[in-house]
This record gives structure tokens, sequence and C-alpha cells, in this order.
């Protein structure tokens, strides 16, 4: 958040970039996604640490239709069968995977299905909010840092968080705050291209891609790390989860997704006409 902050504050002063500056309107116009960025972002680590890699990037899939359904109901978008069927393809492969998981975890599934929803909430109403004559892009990422680093630095002081990072031993190893600081930088152009995808194309597109990079993950997570138990119910699942995945990029890229829009066709973005 304090990386993000910083490089976005110094960019408006350049004038490399623009966002409107602060007023009484702007916590209105942002909420709620600094509350659902938090318990994104909670809820995530807390799942990632009660369950399998493979199992936490399978039961992460549920965020596209959650992703679909609230874009219907929030942005009044609507997709193709093409894409309704990949998409629960996906879910069709995660139900198979998640029901042979042989290393159950109650908490560690109520977590992940959590951030999900946070996620998908998040990525629409993010959407929603980068309105150019409202925040914009820039004005998202920078008042969402903004408005959630104080809030976030008190949880972290109330778990003991901060006090063991602030007692971890590597401080001194000029190594390690190099690459500390270039991880506080890639994390901010995560979020910056997250946000950027979601601004050219969907929510949806946004949760798909985020879901795909994740087939690397899934296959490596069964040979390193330890924690994976296998199944063959295990294992079709992972595979029709990432072919309902791999679908849903094929259609994208052949220029079959086209959101239906209910404005006028002079009014449809460039990108959606192309």
């Amino acid at each position: 958040m304090a990386a993000t902050i910083m490089i976005l504050y110094i960019s408006k002063l350049n004038k490399i970039i623009h966002f409107p500056d602060f007023d009484k309107k702007i916590p209105v116009k942002l909420f709620p996604l600094p509350l659902l960025y938090v318990g994104n972002h909670i809820s995530g680590l807390s799942s990632t640490s009660k369950l399998s890699l493979p199992m936490f990037t399978v039961l992460r899939k549920f965020t596209i239709p959650l992703t679909l359904l609230l874009e219907t109901i929030i942005l009044g978008k609507q997709y193709s069968l093409n894409i309704i069927v990949s998409v629960f393809t996906i879910v069709l492969g995660a139900f198979i995977a998640a029901g042979s998981d042989l290393a159950f975890n109650l908490e560690g599934y109520i977590f992940v299905f959590l951030n999900d929803i946070f996620t998908a909430a998040n990525g629409v109403y993010t959407k929603q909010k980068m309105d150019p004559k409202e925040l914009g892009k820039y004005g998202v990422l920078f008042y969402n840092a903004c408005f959630m680093i104080i809030p976030t630095l008190v949880i972290s002081v109330s778990t003991g968080d901060l006090r063991q990072a602030t007692e971890f031993s590597e401080w001194k190893n000029v190594l390690f705050i190099i690459q500390f600081l270039l991880s506080c930088f890639l994390g901010f152009l995560l979020m910056y291209s997250t946000v950027l995808c979601s601004y050219y194309n969907s929510a949806l597109t946004t949760a798909v891609v985020g879901a795909i990079k994740n087939v690397s993950i899934a296959y490596i997570g069964m040979l390193v790390g330890g924690d994976y138990i296998f199944s063959v119910l295990n294992f079709v699942g992972l595979n029709i989860c990432m072919a309902g995945g791999l679908r849903y990029s094929c259609l994208t890229l052949s220029g079959q997704l086209s959101p239906k829009q209910p404005a006028d066709e002079e009014n449809t973005p460039l990108d959606l006409k192309s």
C-alpha cells in the first residue's frame, strides 16, 4: 500500500498521470472498495495457510461464476451461452476436485469461499468505480490504498504481526531489503495490471485470466510442497477445471467474448465493438 501511494503520488506531482484531488466526496465514491480489499486480503492469507496449493487454486475458481453473477446484477451485463458453459465447466471441475480432496479442512474451505466472494465483489465494484469522470483507474488505486493503510497497520499491531515483522533477523541483510522492496513494487504492478485489465475488458475476463495463470501453479504444486494427496477424481477435477478456463480464453482470443450492455450502440466502448 505504501509503495502504491508513493509511486502514484510522485507520478501525479510530475504530471505523468492524473487523478482527482481529495475532497469529502471521495470516501462516498470509493465505498465499499476499501472494505472489500481488506476482506479479500485477510481471507486470502487465512485460506492459503490451511489448504494445499492445488486445492487452493481450484477452490479459487468459484470467484469466476460469482463475478459473472455480480456483473449481471450490478453492472447489467449479459454473456453468451458459450461463455456461461465454459464458466460452469470450471465450476464442475472445482466441485469434482474439492469433493475428492483427501486433506479436507472445513476452516480452510470457509475462508477460501469468503475470499472468492470478496474477490468477485472487489473486481465488479472496481470496474464500476473506474469511470474517468469519477475517480478513474489511478484514483481507485491511490485512494483505496490511502484509506486502508492505517486500519491495516492497526490490525497488524493488534495481531502481533507487526512485532514479528520488526523482529525479523534479516533486516540488516542488504540483499533481503532489495528483494523486499522489489516485491512491494511488483505488488503495485500486480494491482495496476489487474485494474487495467478490468478497465479495458471486464471483471469476468480479469477473473478468468487470473485463474488461467494458476494452471502451472496447480501442477507444480503437485510436485513441490509435499502437501498434495493424489486421487484420481481430484486429478480429473483439476483437469476439467483447467479445460474450462482454457476454453474461455480461446473464446476471448477469437473475439467471441461479447458482453451485451443495455446501452445504445453509439455509447458502446470501442474495445467491446471491436
